[in-house]
Parts: structure tokens; sequence; C-alpha cells
């Protein structure tokens, strides 16, 4: 998303911000969070910025037939985003319910976001990482892929709520068409959908069912592409390069910028914030 000048900026920022209590006071920072600031410099980019040491390949200016921009918010910016997943009196992180159909969802004015995936692509895991500053919201995880049975509808804050879709492909419940593509398709508060993709895998036949959805119902979407902490860089670089030339040439409403996740990413809450 950020431009050369902006990352230079990023850069400068941690320079200038190594030690958590340097941050600027309008934004406090989590415990873990202040762990991270602690890191020395190399392991600190890398965590906050992992595509840092692939983006001399991914250079726009040298490959014409890429329109890649690097998710690199800065650390006051991450800093913030936290704070719409801390829970507070004022700022109350809570489960909501459940539902098996579009009819059953919980009535709510506030934007949604959801997230879906195929089984075993590490979305709950996800999930759970965005509410690690909310001990108290349960978000359970499985080996077993299909865990995730219903809509599960999270209220983060006086922000938005956040829709946790079950898995597709393997072990998906009976109804699950029927019962994501009527959320997919009439729920009106719907803002953005975040697909999940296995940077270890890459984009499957399943998943591009669920991109030819999204785009026949005119959806804004973003790919995450989740579990980068297991591939090698060359794979990674691979699988990025091939994705995103799908996203350019086969898709209309797929947001043009990747992001790129690992589990416990604390930028994760910088891309969800600024979504809502």
């Amino acid at each position: 998303m950020a431009t050369p000048s902006a990352r230079l900026a990023a850069r400068r920022f941690f320079e200038m911000s190594v030690a958590p209590g340097r941050l600027n006071r309008t934004y406090s920072t989590s415990h873990s969070f202040a762990k991270v600031l602690r890191l020395p410099k190399r392991q600190l980019m890398k965590l906050v910025y992992p595509l840092q040491e692939l983006e001399v390949y991914l250079d726009p200016d040298s490959r014409a037939d890429l329109h890649l921009r690097i998710f690199d918010p800065s650390l006051e910016e991450i800093a913030r985003a936290e704070n719409v997943f801390a829970a507070a009196p004022k700022n109350r992180i809570e489960y909501l319910s459940s539902a098996v159909h579009l009819s059953h969802a919980p009535g709510s004015s506030r934007p949604e976001v959801c997230f879906i995936g195929r089984s075993n692509v590490g979305k709950s895991s996800l999930i759970k990482a965005l509410f690690s500053l909310a001990p108290e919201v349960e978000i359970r995880i499985s080996k077993t892929p299909g865990h995730t049975k219903k809509m599960n509808f999270f209220k983060v804050g006086k922000y938005f709520v956040l829709v946790d879709m079950p898995g597709y492909g393997y072990r998906a419940p009976e109804d699950f068409v029927d019962m994501v593509e009527t959320y997919l398709k009439e729920r009106r508060n719907l803002k953005r959908t975040f697909l999940l993709v296995d940077s270890v895998v890459g984009i499957t036949e399943k998943d591009k069912i669920a991109i030819e959805m999204c785009e026949e119902f005119a959806l804004p979407y973003v790919m995450v592409l989740t579990k980068i902490d297991k591939s090698s860089k060359g794979h990674l670089l691979k699988q990025i390069l091939q994705i995103q030339k799908f996203v350019n040439t086969k898709t209309q409403g797929c947001f043009p910028q990747l992001f790129p996740v690992r589990v416990y990413q604390h930028t994760v809450h910088w891309c969800l914030a600024e979504t809502a």
C-alpha cells in the first residue's frame, strides 16, 4: 500500500520509537506489541514487514507486468489499530451469536467484515490472533479441518462486526453453499470480505469458486496469504507472483494489494481496522 517514501518514513519512525514508551501517547501499546518493539531491529523488521527481503523482486518499476503494492503500515498505525481490538469498558469486544442461515443472523446496523477460506487455511487461528487483546472472547481452534460449522458473529466495540464463516472444501457443512452464498449475496451491511489463501499451496480450484462467487456478487474483497512462515523465500516469492498475476488478470473486485500474514502478526489489526 505504501509508496517508497512512505516506507522510508516507516523506517525512520522505527528509529524514533524502538521503545514502546516513545510511541505517540495517543496510542497505547499492548504488552505483546511492547515486547515486539523491544526486539532487535532486524528481527522486528522481519516480523512487522514480512516482505521486506523480497521487495527487490517485487518492484513494479522493474516489472511492467506487476501491479503489487507492499503492505507496509507504520508502527504508530499498528499501535492505533490495536486499540480497536483492545477490550475496554467503552470498547466491548464480544461474541454475539451463531447462525446457520441469514435469517438467523443478528440484526445490526454496524458494518460487517467476513472471513472465508478453505478448511485448514488457518482462519480460526488468524481470528484468534485478532482477538488476542480480548482473551475473554473464545475462539475455538481444532486440528481437524472443518471444525467451524456455523457463521459466528463477533462485535468489535463500536466499530464493526466480524463474521467467521465455515471453511469450504473438506468436511464443509452440508448447507454451506446456501448459508454462505445467501449471506454474501444479501447481507446489506457487509463491507469487505477477507478471502484467505494458503501461501504454501496457492490458489486452489475451490478457492477459485469462492472468488467467482465474490466476483458474481460484485463484492469488494481482499486476499490474505496465510502461513507465510511455512514457506521458503523462493517459494513464497513464486506464489506471490502467481497470485498477483491471477488477481490482475482474472478479477475485478479484488483489492490489488495482497496481505501476507503469519499467526499473531500485529499488522493484521491495522489491515482490518483501516478496512472498517
